[in-house]
């Protein structure tokens, strides 16, 4: 007689929390996926989704980073028709006039590392990037032919289609979902009217997780920000690749439409007291000049929605990924990085839940982490 399936939980309908319950049940797991309102509505709605691991970070976290790019390249060449919304067309970044040596040394770093790298010229860039006006560059730009782009809506889709295919659950607009437990130990998850009996559960909730396991007396360490995301209408523009700039990063969108976000604009949007963002008019506009300035032909761009809300963000920046110490059986998943970690970090967490083997890979990024730097400081 064969033993019952695991039974895990996993909240939250993000990338990292539909990932991981996809992984699940494609190891034999009996997973249900409970999430607060609709999948893809909360920070992975408004997500750039960016898959890159340009610039600098610890090694352990670039090592991370490529793993979550590999998974994405396996999943399109399985899967022709994600070619709409996963996409391989390099990123270029440059940065603001003045001393070019920022850009140079970033360009070294990221060849001492094997990623692809190239720094070009100018006129260079109108060469090889095609949609980009050369005159809002003032000086070497860096291109990273490897990088690519997703939408996390479609890919959710996708995951959540895999989830059902394999038996698995998922309840929407639940409500604010607790844990259940038992003895010290998890037994299940409480959602509004639901009350889900569980071996294992996953804390997938995007921004809220801090708060929500600090009710039990686990503190993770949180700098998350309030962001902005804009969406602007189709339009017949060469641009494929996306663009990190000094003012603005833009992505291209399925449907011919750009997506555009800043880390100035963060600064700007403000979250009120009945908890909805505030966003001033002069910021959205800010936003698409920058975009227009950018693009070959400085064309007219119209906005066709925002997406505002929380962006997680982790204390020192890394992600938090496993099973918690203070809580055994629960796990986390939280960070910055959910679009390039989406699929790697699904995969890794759904394997350790199932194996009890801890991969060695996210070593590095256990919640205990920031309990042992406490008690340090102490």
């Amino acid at each position: 007689m064969s033993a019952a399936p695991l039974r895990v939980a996993v909240i939250g309908g993000g990338v990292l929390g539909v990932s991981t319950a996809a992984h699940l049940a494609r190891e034999g797991a009996a997973v249900t996926l409970v999430t607060e309102g609709a999948l893809g509505s909360g920070a992975s709605g408004r997500s750039l989704s960016w898959l890159n691991s340009g610039g600098s970070r610890s090694a352990a976290y670039h090592r991370l980073r490529m793993a979550g790019i590999d998974r994405y390249r396996t999943l399109a060449a399985r899967n022709p028709p994600s070619a709409s919304w996963l996409r391989f067309d390099g990123g270029l970044t440059w940065a603001a006039g003045g001393p070019d040596d920022a850009i140079v040394r970033a360009h070294a770093h990221e060849r001492s590392l094997g990623y692809d790298s190239r720094l070009l010229t100018v006129e260079e860039v109108a060469a090889t990037v095609p949609g980009v006006d050369p005159s809002a560059i003032a000086g070497p730009a860096i291109f990273n032919p490897g990088e690519g782009w997703v939408d996390l809506n479609a890919l959710i889709d996708h995951l959540a289609a895999n989830l059902r295919a394999l038996g698995g659950t998922i309840v929407e607009n639940a409500g604010p979902a607790r844990l259940a437990l038992t003895g010290g130990r998890i037994s299940g998850v409480t959602a509004g009217d639901l009350a889900l009996e569980a071996d294992r559960v996953v804390v997938a909730t995007g921004p809220a997780v801090p708060a929500m396991l600090s009710e039990y007396g686990v503190m993770i360490p949180d700098r998350t920000p309030i962001s902005l995301l804009l969406r602007v209408a189709p339009l017949a523009h060469p641009l494929r690749a996306v663009l990190n700039t000094p003012r603005v990063s833009i992505r291209p969108a399925p449907d011919g439409g750009f997506s555009l976000d800043a880390g100035w604009s963060e600064k700007e949007v403000s979250l009120r007291a009945d908890g909805t963002v505030a966003i001033p008019l002069s910021t959205v506009a800010g936003l698409l000049e920058a975009a227009t300035r950018v693009l070959a032909g400085n064309p007219s761009l119209t906005l066709r929605s925002t997406g505002a809300g929380p962006k997680p963000i982790p204390g020192d920046g890394e992600p938090v990924l496993g099973e918690l110490a203070d809580l055994p059986g629960v796990t986390v998943a939280f960070s910055h990085s959910g679009a390039t970690l989406g699929l790697v970090a699904g995969e890794m967490l759904a394997g350790e839940i199932v194996s009890g083997e801890r991969h060695p890979m996210l070593e590095t990024f256990r919640p205990g982490r920031f309990a042992a730097a406490s008690a340090a400081a102490q």
